[in-house]
């Protein structure tokens, strides 16, 4: 017992005694006793508790384990991280969001803070005759032959709900949308009338749950569609396949997180959990995933309607690319959603080990739509920690159309990466639904830092296609990064990616060995492998 594990309980045994006999001698007042005779308290509670070891075994002294590991983050982003290291996203990255959403210099002196020569670093070739652009409002027409066709930005805010976003983060977002002229959307919590307060352009994002389109029984309802997306503030519709933070999981909002505002908004019933189902009821085949997008698309007006995914394994999206060609139904878009993403929380496995990542996912889809001869008619969209302009540029030099970010629009209002987004006690308001947090976030300055934020990366990146010597930044292409594969080697990106030539897939030039491997076995009618090829692939 007198163990140095036990040296704070034997002191304050020792003060407690101390003040006793001095409060008794009237030298202070017995309410010096007090501190004392907790710590003592304390000390005996944590000797006989079954729950923590260290408490046991360290009476009191323990404590300290405890209130160390809590402030923990907080010491390794203030105190211990370098400018450059990833966690998810490095102080580097964070501080450049932050100077361009409040308009302050972005300019680094005295060179770069990156190891040139260490393997994986990129750069985008410049060349000696560089374009002068008149403006960086870059713009691509999404659903050209559709009566309500989209000329939307390339640079556009990625799917966040209202309910993992406070109300005032969800006005921000579609108020800085609305001042620059960019797409908002929705995530699979449905448009509440915090979307539709400011009148941003809104891309609704229909989930398996089908929130704001739902029969009581959680299955689709067509006329709850139809009136909500016939809306002129809706652009686009998306179907939600899955997400990169969790990609076949599916998920649960608690009852005691539901709120009566997030139940009016997804069409949920108070005081039960509110389910997102792993897969939709409306289809299971890929060709019931393409009729079902057109009918969104009618039940819509004519708007432009596709699908986001996280690729998981190729031959499903194979599938879906032979439901293309057998049906004639193709989708206006295809958002490809990277394993890197991550605003929705998710179990640590499938963060780190679940889902293809973008690079990979972003080039199957390519090549596969270019493959079957389909790549003119469908834009490809792209969204996985994107925050700098050279991160947009080197998505379209790969194969998409445009991009979308989270975690960055989340930084422009106000995030610090606290990464307590699933507790509801974010630090600055952004995502939680308490009242009074939420306050912090001010609309009509975090607003004009989402736009701030939106109009300076586009300024950056073509400032980026103006070195290039290009002239839009879909004129990128895979020749134009370059990446170190070893202290004394680089290559062009072109080299390292495998490509394919437009109607290789329809001529049998499968080119590449995991289209040679999958193509053939994939299925419009089923999601799963061919029967006569599933023992032996």
């Amino acid at each position: 017992m007198f163990s140095r594990r036990y040296l704070a309980m034997w002191c304050a045994v020792l003060l407690f005694a101390a003040c006793a006999v001095l409060a008794a001698a009237h030298s202070i007042s017995w309410l010096w006793i007090a501190i004392p005779l907790a710590l003592v308290a304390l000390g005996l509670f944590d000797l006989n508790q079954e729950r923590h070891s260290i408490l046991r075994n360290y009476p009191i002294w323990g404590h300290l384990r405890f209130m160390f590991e809590f402030i923990r983050p907080e010491i390794r982003q203030y105190f211990v991280e370098d400018d450059t290291d990833e966690k998810p996203f490095s102080r580097a990255q964070r501080s450049i969001v932050y100077q361009r959403s409040k308009n302050e210099v972005d300019s680094r002196p005295y060179g770069t803070e990156l190891d040139v020569k260490a393997v994986a670093h990129e750069w985008i070739s410049h060349s000696i005759a560089p374009t002068k652009l008149d403006g960086h409002d870059f713009r691509i027409t999404v659903g050209a032959d559709r009566a309500q066709p989209y000329s939307m930005s390339i640079f556009n805010i990625s799917a966040m709900s209202f309910g993992s976003l406070s109300a005032n983060a969800i006005r921000s977002l579609n108020l800085g949308a609305k001042k620059g002229n960019f797409a908002h959307d929705t995530g699979e919590g449905s448009m509440s009338k915090y979307h539709r307060e400011h009148g941003g352009d809104i891309i609704w994002e229909v989930a398996s749950g089908y929130f704001g389109c739902r029969n009581d029984n959680g299955t689709f309802n067509a006329d709850k569609f139809a009136k909500q997306a016939r809306e002129p503030q809706v652009k686009m519709i998306e179907v939600k396949l899955s997400q990169g933070a969790k990609p076949g999981h599916g998920g649960v909002l608690p009852a005691a997180k539901i709120t009566p505002e997030i139940a009016e908004t997804r069409g949920v019933p108070m005081g039960r959990d509110c389910i997102s189902p792993a897969s939709h009821s409306e289809f299971s085949t890929p060709r019931g995933l393409l009729e079902f997008v057109d009918r969104l698309r009618t039940l819509s007006g004519g708007k432009p309607t596709g699908f986001k995914l996280c690729i998981g394994h190729p031959w499903e999206f194979f599938g879906i690319a032979k439901a293309m060609l057998e049906t004639g139904i193709v989708p206006d878009f295809i958002v490809v959603d990277g394993a890197e993403g991550g605003t929705g929380a998710a179990p640590l496995e499938f963060t780190d080990h679940v889902g293809v990542p973008l690079q990979e996912g972003l080039l199957l889809v390519h090549n596969t739509l270019v493959g079957i001869g389909l790549r003119d008619k469908i834009r490809i969209g792209a969204s996985g920690k994107m925050i700098t302009a050279f991160d947009i540029a080197r998505t379209l030099a790969i194969g998409a159309d445009w991009v979308n970010a989270a975690r960055g629009f989340m930084f422009a209002v106000g995030c610090i990466q606290a990464q307590t987004c699933h507790t509801g006690r974010c630090p600055t308001g952004v995502a939680t639904q308490d009242p009074v947090r939420q306050r912090a976030v001010v609309v009509p300055d975090k607003a004009d830092r989402v736009f701030n934020f939106h109009h300076n990366t586009l300024h950056a990146l073509q400032e980026i296609v103006q070195a290039a010597g290009l002239r839009h930044p879909t004129d990128l292409r895979a020749h134009h990064i370059v990446r170190r594969v070893s202290s004394h080697e680089v290559k062009l990106m072109s080299e390292l990616l495998c490509y394919l030539q437009p109607n290789d897939l329809l001529n049998g030039n499968h080119r590449f060995a995991m289209y040679e491997k999958w193509w053939p076995l994939a299925r419009s009618d089923s999601f799963a492998l061919k029967e006569d090829g599933a023992l032996t692939a």
